[in-house]
């Protein structure tokens, strides 16, 4: 049995065992939220997680986009 912690999918913050939820897509693939805001900011929102502050994956100098 398999029993590690797992990463939030949108702020990378770190799940305690049992808690969160799992979000499993139509293409098997796997997404973990640590809360209700994570979730909504990246499914119904469509937020990049980069760009905000309170995020672990947040770019302080900004994001370059590529041309």
């Amino acid at each position: 049995m398999n029993l590690t912690a797992k990463n939030c999918s949108f702020c990378d913050g770190q799940l305690k065992l049992g808690t969160g939820t799992m979000l499993i897509k139509n293409d098997g693939s796997l997404l973990y939220f640590c809360s209700n805001k994570c979730r909504k900011n990246m499914l119904k929102l469509g937020r990049d997680s980069r760009k905000f502050k309170w995020t672990r994956k947040y770019v302080k100098g900004g994001i370059k986009k590529s041309r």
